[in-house]
């Protein structure tokens, strides 16, 4: 029997589907797109089927995202998101829900091909063995829609001969078997569970009510096009938010190890707060961390925001909005205003106009440049001496309910920089450090208690041990003990210093839970511990999630190439002769200017970079001296780049000799040999790889060399604003980094080149290999460039790094005279203080007993137990209440 059945018939003969499917013992079934087709088949009656139902589907996966479970896992997320199934309305919330209640129970099962195995799977096609045990066959379209009915010519043929069913079950079998075939994405089935619950908020005011994070951010970008959220970034997010709804305000201090994601945790932190309460939200970070953070904000959260360029604000579609004057700053056109740190250093007159506003939340970015000038031992109890940025901090700490404060490195050189940041987020409020009578409050005697220089042990008195508890008395979220105490001793949750006298107002079982609780209250709760949130990569990816046991983190090994003498670059006559007269030149300018900083070392840093570069950098400082700093280098001028305009006859010969010795040489770039033996003999363009430089000159000339040995391979540059493009044989187009970064998440640039504007908020999960071709002198830069492969997502066990330097160079110096104690003190803080980088400059002119005694000077014991909250899964992938994106843009759009 064959039939043939039109869309455009009546269409009681589009019902032959459910008749045959009532009762059948199976159904095989050829889908189109995934995304679309499990949708269409949830229209199905699956329902009537007594057996198994298979569907294979097509997708836009390619072959490498099926390589392993995780990638195709990640892929398939993309792809289901990317296809916006939350834009289809209320209309499809019964068939989600059909799909989703099939695919749980295991009545239906689902697997995807990627399209370029087999082609585009675009025919529909499927075998129905009948209740009697019979088997029918048909090929075409089923579809139900308008305009399937109205619009299309859509055909349905059934044939149930040997031969066709035989045919199509063959077709089938061939593609479900197929061993790139699989499983649908455990993420796409949960989603399809809670589209199916899924309500929409209509008002910011509404959500205010419950005010949960889940429904501002599910269907965020982060979530959509990205790969959501790490666990312990959800956590300090909900925390910090249900701090800022308290009493006190969230004053905390987010100390997280570089790569761990704190400007998204901030970031969303800061657009919770600007929903919930009407005031300004002000976030400050260095100059060279500005645009990162406005397009961090809006990529992954869809979220508005301003820039403060000195002169004016610039909003998050770049569209500048005209300030008459410095008060202009008081005038932000969003909510959130990004404002650069370097306006506050050097005293700029914004200053006082941001100190006359109250805040929702202030955000300080790399907090450690705010320091105290009296540093030493025996000096804590002085009152601060502050530099500019710190004594910014504490007077505006008062005029703000919400204070997040974040560096990775809370302690620089003295335990008392960690103490400096809770007393300016107690400025205001005593829920911190306590009143003014507290123990907390005295610098030197805290720090004693907090390092073990003093134990409270037995031989204290009561009165002593509940001196150092009472006040500030910590908040019930703190465990069972102090929600217990504070309901008996009646203490509001705004409360936060219970009277000394109280002790002997108690009873003996309120004094015996009180000394329990002291006996680990150091260890667990004092204000240190409750304010600095800090976790370590080793920490998540060593520590089992209880209710999914695996790791917080997924560990990923990273193998290094260069650490080794032997794997350093050799250093050829020609580049020693250039070394020694780049160092000669250096020396001739510090005799007779003062501490110069990076100007002193700008020719050997650049050298040891690139022959290229360095050989640019002479030739400037031949010329005027002028534009020789890199626009991603966060440098002030200290004065001295002028002096570079009047050189001596000795200073301008020696740059002369260099650039000669350069100039002859510059084909020979060692370098250049090694980043080809890691691409085409060790496979890791294969791998997908990117190459780090700190300035432009290495990276243009790499580029341009590395398109003539490789003609066909798309090499992207990625670099600051309108530097970044496409190299192919040679030709240059510039391309926009948003799209640059597509392209490397689609897999079709497998080369990417950047300077550190690509260290930070760039997500590079496809490339498993990363080369730096020079090593930054801030040792933190590192790991900001190995942050960008070790992401969520990253589908590769094992990632590749190689640290090029020359050996015999200052980076080799370095190496060897301090790598060891270098290691100690990153084992301890989770990365390099960044005070150390005048070690790196002390070593480059000669003076090494100056750069032992900066690095000596670093504390070698860690001022404070680290904390690890419990990080409890914090489940924002199933909700589904959301809050309309319109209204929330629209709230978050509001001036100041």
């Amino acid at each position: 029997m064959i039939q043939r059945f039109s869309s455009r018939r009546e269409k009681l003969d589009h019902s032959f589907l459910k008749e045959r499917l009532s009762g059948a013992r199976a159904y095989d079934r050829i889908a189109g797109y995934f995304s679309s087709s499990v949708l269409e088949v949830s229209g199905e009656a699956l329902e009537t089927v007594s057996g198994l139902v298979r569907v294979i589907c097509n997708s836009d996966l390619h072959i490498r995202d099926v390589e392993t479970a995780r990638a195709a896992q990640y892929a398939m997320r993309q792809e289901w998101c990317g296809s916006e199934p939350e834009k289809l309305g209320p209309a499809a919330k019964t068939r989600f829900a059909r799909l989703f209640e099939f695919l749980r129970s295991g009545k239906l099962r689902v697997r995807v091909l990627p399209r370029d195995r087999f082609g585009l799977v675009h025919g529909k096609a499927g075998v129905i063995t009948l209740v009697d045990g019979r088997k029918t066959a048909f090929i075409g379209s089923a579809n139900e829609t308008h305009d399937a009915w109205k619009l299309n010519y859509e055909i349905l043929w059934e044939d149930d001969s040997s031969e066709a069913v035989q045919w199509v079950q063959e077709e089938f079998d061939a593609l479900w078997d197929n061993p790139f075939a699989v499983p649908l994405a455990d993420f796409v089935v949960e989603d399809i569970g809670r589209l199916a619950r899924r309500t929409v908020v209509p008002k910011v005011d509404d959500w205010q009510s419950e005010a949960d994070p889940a429904a501002t951010v599910i269907e965020a970008p982060v979530f959509r096009r990205e790969y959501g959220m790490w666990e312990h970034q959800k956590h300090f997010v909900k925390m910090a938010f249900d701090a800022h709804r308290g009493p006190h305000g969230a004053r905390l201090i987010l100390a997280d190890m570089v790569g761990l994601g704190k400007t998204l945790q901030l970031a969303l932190s800061a657009q919770l707060m600007a929903l919930y309460g009407h005031k300004p939200i002000l976030v400050l970070v260095p100059k060279t961390l500005l645009w990162q953070w406005q397009d961090e904000m809006r990529s992954l959260l869809d979220m508005p925001s301003a820039v403060w360029t000195g002169k004016h604000w610039v909003d998050e579609n770049g569209i500048e909005h005209p300030a008459a004057g410095p008060d202009g700053i008081r005038k932000c056109p969003r909510r959130v205003g990004i404002v650069s740190q370097g306006l506050i250093t050097r005293e700029s007159e914004i200053t006082e106009h941001l100190k006359k506003l109250s805040y929702e939340c202030v955000i300080v970015d790399e907090v450690h440049r705010a320091r105290r000038k009296n540093l030493g031992s025996g000096r804590e109890d002085e009152k601060p001496e502050p530099n500019n940025l710190l004594a910014f901090l504490y007077e505006i700490a008062p005029r703000t309910k919400s204070l997040l404060l974040a560096t990775a490195t809370p302690v620089q050189i003295n335990p008392v920089e960690a103490w400096d940041f809770l007393d300016v987020l107690a400025k205001g409020n005593d829920a911190v450090l306590g009143s003014e009578f507290s123990r907390w409050r005295h610098a030197g005697e805290a720090l004693d208690v907090i390092m073990g220089k003093r134990a409270l042990s037995d031989n204290d008195s009561e009165r002593e041990i509940w001196a150092w508890i009472r006040n500030p008395f910590p908040p019930r979220s703190e465990g069972r003990d102090f929600e217990l105490l504070r309901r008996l001793l009646r203490m509001t949750d705004d409360q936060t210093v219970i009277p000394g006298d109280i002790w002997f107002e108690m009873g003996e079982p309120e004094r015996d839970r009180i000394r329990r609780l002291s006996r680990h209250f150091m260890q667990n709760h004092n204000p240190f511990i409750r304010h600095i949130v800090r976790r370590t990569r080793g920490y998540l990816e060593n520590t089992i999630d209880p209710e999914t046991n695996e790791p917080y983190l997924k560990p990923i090994k990273v193998e290094l190439f260069g650490e080794s003498d032997s794997e350093a670059v050799g250093l050829p006559p020609y580049l020693q002769d250039a070394y020694n007269l780049a160092e000669a030149f250096c020396q001739l300018l510090s005799d007779r200017m003062r501490a110069a900083g990076f100007l002193k070392t700008l020719l050997l840093r650049r050298i040891g970079s690139t022959i290229y570069a360095g050989k640019n950098t002479a030739e400037k400082l031949l010329g005027d001296g002028q534009d020789i700093s890199e626009e991603d280098e966060d440098t002030e001028d200290d004065g001295n780049q002028s002096q570079l305009k009047n050189l001596t006859p000795a200073e301008r010969g020696k740059l002369q000799d260099l650039v000669h010795a350069l100039e002859a040489n510059r084909e020979r770039d060692p370098k250049y040999s090694v980043v080809l033996d890691c691409l085409l003999v060790r496979g890791w363009l294969d791998l997908g790889c990117i190459i780090f430089s700190q300035y432009y000159d290495s990276i243009w000339w790499l580029a341009q060399n590395l398109s003539r040995e490789l003609p066909e391979q798309k090499i992207g540059i990625y670099a600051g604003a309108q530097r970044s493009g496409i190299m192919v044989g040679g030709g240059f187009s510039r391309v926009g980094r948003d799209e640059l970064k597509k392209l490397v998440a689609y897999g079709e640039i497998k080369l990417l080149l950047g300077t550190d504007a690509a260290s930070e908020g760039l997500n590079l999960q496809r490339l498993g290999t990363l080369i730096n071709l020079d090593l930054p002198w801030n040792p933190t830069r590192l790991e900001q460039r190995k942050g960008r492969i070790l992401r969520i997502g990253q589908i590769r066990d094992t990632v590749y790094i190689y640290n090029m330097r020359y050996r015999g160079s200052v980076e080799d110096r370095v190496h060897e005279l301090l790598s060891e104690r270098l290691e100690q003190i990153y084992n301890l803080f989770g990365q390099i203080p960044d005070v150390l980088e005048d070690v790196w400059i002390n070593i480059a002119l000669g003076r090494i007993e100056k750069a032992r005694q900066t690095i000596d000077a670093v504390v070698q014991q860690h001022p404070f137990e680290l904390k690890y909250h419990q990080l409890q899964k914090v489940p924002w992938e199933s909700c589904a209440t959301v809050l309309d994106a319109a209204d929330r843009r629209r709230h978050l759009m509001q001036g100041w």
